[in-house]
């Protein structure tokens, strides 16, 4: 556990908690930004993928002769010449890495079979869009009229693409190595104890939930330019991604090359949301085929091969049950949770993390879990905005508006008899997850005075007259935040009065050019427009995270606050030297160097300057340059609590969202107005998910019916109110600054606020709950649905 920072290195903070504006939109919104696709290079090729049309079938020839005949065309490669090259399977790493993670096991406690992901299909496709060859040319043109010719011979097999099925008996098998697809079969809590609690319970609530597909829609679709210099033997790739470092390493595997042949370069990234964290065969592809060709080769997926091939989130089935005493007392949870990770293991992080957390804010003494995840012939599914927190926070939430409803308990005076007390901070949860810190009851009573739940009853009645539906939802939630444990900064003070910061961390959106730098500037006492954080340049940086799991604030303050007292002392030591003094007489106060033998005063920016004028003995060569590595191994637990009104037409089922209010503690707020922009990005993404958004496969042919923005619902500014938001500050007693997280709270209790709205809404009808996405045509069949069901009662 680390010291934390209250007043950083005894200095005024001026930079910390201020909103300043992001640097880096200047240039993003001038079209200065530095996307994949805006690289190009002299003499590229263009390159475009074959893609299977089938959910599952074995490949039995490929016929490309007519392709390779076609103008412009430079050559065509299949899975076989993959193999044939050596070329391995993306080393995907999907179990988490921290210590205090929970640890998913296979079945019978066994080793995790994740299945190997080829770059392209050999022997069999096992989703519709799985690639199975490329064809490059001069043009992308070209690439696409070839690629249209290429005649590949399929045998159909059968195939799953539900969770459940996937898991039943006789299902198809995806692998022949995981024969019932179940790749992880992992029990959690005390099974016992919660049975004796249910055997004890006045009352027992069960429902069961999918949490649907969904598709990150990252306005730059993915790309990549891979180059090979066969005068160095070095390759260099343009890709964004949510971690640079840890993508050259899983791409250097793939092309079985030593890491240090490979520079990958991820400057700014067109979304993400987690759907880009983890490497995509393309990017290996045009590496390897401009090794081949002796040219550089590009891809640049179009939008609909994105809905194709993109990693997708969410996609979970839970069975929930509550017990509680007559009182309202929450006893003892149990919950079966089923990932369904597609054909390719990419990330397990959402069963992981979501397993967790399935007791939410709430004091429940007993629960038992049992997380799987499956196989199943789709897209392969990753981390995903708050990955695998709104799912879980989803259920239990509904479970417990659902059990104050049969009950005759307010659903706030039942939650907050149950939610985990302020002084019981650090708090372990019945499946071990450490909650850090946090005022669950005094975040929920802040959300409601600030959405004046007092006035609802009268604006119930207001809306009533004009024949609407007026519904009120609310939903605390608690998400965590790990992530990659190890980081490193390099800080170097220049004499020409600039601050260069190399961090491994990097965003895909999130203003880390402009938050980093403000801790900088408070750690360091230097003016934040001097500092240059750099980021993205794997020949620049040599270890790092990435951005994922709400990581980034937290690791970046961390090892900068580790980094600033050897900056602080490497001063004082050049100080001393230029003042021909002790060292031990060099203080550094408010910012600057002092010392009694001396009228004369520093910051680190005149210090610099005077550093190169002097000479430095052979410790200090470097002048001001320092650099700190640090591992994080301990959790923190954002929390709050969201208010949401909705105004519902029973005509024709359409949903107003007329009110939201959002309390987020995300710790030490570095940022308030970066912060509260990824609130509002973040509640965009739920409500988006909860009203419009789900890829949709067909039931009969296993293809997905969402292949554009005309079939996938997508929130829209016209359709979203204005968010009344908060941001509360408990901070985190695990890491020097109290740093929890800010970009994934938006997002974690927004399904749950919804729906409970909706169904709040139509609590005349007797509707207790109603299926993702409440889509009008949903909302209108459940009035329906519910008349008919009372006019037979």
């Amino acid at each position: 556990m680390n010291e934390r920072i209250d007043k950083p290195l005894g200095m005024p903070i001026s930079a910390i908690g201020q909103p300043l504006r992001r640097r880096e939109d200047q240039r993003l919104v001038t079209g200065r930004g530095r996307f994949t696709d805006d690289f190009a290079v002299e003499g590229q090729a263009h390159a475009a993928m074959v893609r299977s049309p089938h959910p599952h079938a074995r490949i039995l020839r490929i016929d490309a002769a007519a392709a390779r005949a076609m103008p412009g065309v430079l050559g065509i490669f299949t899975g076989a010449d993959c193999l044939a090259d050596g070329l391995t399977p993306i080393p995907h790493s999907p179990l988490p890495a921290t210590r205090t993670d929970l640890k998913l096991t296979g079945p019978g406690g066994g080793k995790v079979f994740v299945g190997p992901h080829h770059l392209l299909a050999v022997d069999k496709a096992r989703h519709v869009g799985e690639g199975v060859a490329m064809v490059v040319a001069e043009s992308k043109a070209q690439a696409l009229d070839a690629a249209e010719t290429v005649v590949v011979e399929y045998e159909p097999l059968p195939w799953v693409a539900d969770a459940r099925a996937a898991c039943a008996t006789g299902a198809p098998p995806v692998w022949d190595e995981a024969p019932d697809n179940v790749l992880v079969d992992t029990m959690f809590g005390d099974a016992q104890a919660a049975d004796r609690a249910f055997a004890a319970a006045d009352h027992v609530v069960k429902m069961e939930f999918h949490i649907a597909r969904v598709t990150a829609a990252a306005l730059e679709p993915r790309a990549a330019l891979g180059q090979y210099d066969a005068a160095t033997g070095r390759y260099t790739l343009h890709a964004g991604s949510g971690g640079a470092v840890k993508q050259k390493h899983e791409i250097a595997s793939t092309l079985g090359i030593a890491p240090e042949r490979l520079r990958v370069l991820s400057y700014d990234v067109g979304g993400s949301f987690g759907s880009k964290n983890r490497p995509y065969v393309e990017s290996a592809l045009v590496l390897w085929a401009s090794q081949k060709l002796g040219r550089p080769v590009k891809y640049t997926a179009t939008r609909s091969e994105a809905f194709l091939s993109d990693y997708q989130g969410r996609d979970l089935v839970t069975q929930v049950e509550l017990a509680l005493r007559k009182d309202g007392r929450f006893l003892a949870m149990r919950a079966s949770n089923i990932s369904n990770c597609g054909a390719h293991c990419v990330s397990l992080s959402p069963l992981g993390k979501g397993s967790a957390l399935i007791t939410g804010s709430y004091a429940i003494p007993a629960a038992s879990l049992r997380a799987r995840a499956v196989f199943t012939h789709t897209m392969p599914t990753n981390a995903y905005r708050s990955s695998g927190r709104p799912e879980v926070t989803f259920a239990i939430e509904r479970l417990i508006d659902t059990a104050a409803n049969e009950m005759g308990i307010d659903r706030i005076k039942l939650r907050r008899k149950n939610l985990v007390a302020s002084k019981a901070m650090p708090y372990t949860n019945a499946v071990g997850a450490p909650y850090d810190s946090g005022q669950y009851e005094a975040n929920m009573d802040l959300a409601l005075s600030l959405a004046d739940r007092a006035g609802f009853k009268a604006r119930r009645k207001v809306a009533a007259k004009r024949g609407r539906l007026l519904g009120l939802g609310l939903a605390n939630y608690v998400e965590s935040s790990i992530g990659a444990p190890k980081e490193r900064v390099e800080i170097t003070i220049k004499p020409e009065g600039r601050v260069t910061v190399v961090i491994g961390t990097q965003p895909s959106g999130q203003g880390h050019e402009t938050s980093f730098a403000q801790v900088v500037a408070d750690l360091l006492a230097v003016p934040a427009e001097t500092i240059d954080i750099v980021m993205g340049d794997t020949d620049i940086v040599s270890v790092g995270g990435g951005s994922h799991s709400g990581r980034s604030m937290r690791h970046a303050a961390t090892v900068i606050a580790k980094a600033a007292p050897e900056m602080i002392a490497r001063g004082k030591q050049i100080a001393a030297l230029v003042l021909q003094t002790a060292p031990d007489s060099i203080n550094f106060a408010d910012g600057r160097f002092v010392s009694t033998a001396s009228n004369r005063t520093f910051d680190f920016l005149d210090l610099a300057k005077e550093a190169a004028r002097i000479a430095l003995p052979a410790e200090l060569k470097d002048g001001l340059a320092v650099a700190a590595d640090n591992e994080m191994h301990d959790p923190v637990f954002p929390n709050g609590c969201a208010v949401c009104e909705v105004e519902v037409d029973p005509e024709t089922g359409d949903v107003d969202i007329v009110r939201y209010t959002s309390i987020d503690d995300v710790g030490r707020c570095i940022n308030p107005m970066i912060v509260d922009g990824q609130t509002h990005g973040g509640i965009a993404q739920g409500i988006g998910e909860a009203m419009s958004e789900q890829c949709v496969v067909d039931s009969g042919s296993g293809q997905p019916l969402c292949g554009s923005f005309m079939d996938y619902g997508m929130p829209r500014s016209n359709t979203l109110p204005s968010f009344t938001t908060k941001i509360v500050e408990v901070l985190s007693p695990t890491n020097p600054l109290g740093i929890k997280a800010g970009g994934e709270g938006g997002t974690t209790p927004a399904l749950a606020v919804i729906v409970s709205a909706i169904v709040d809404a139509l609590s005349e009808f007797g509707v207790r709950d109603i299926t993702m996405p409440a889509t009008p045509f949903a909302v209108w069949q459940a009035i329906q649905d519910a008349k008919a069901r009372n006019a037979r009662q």
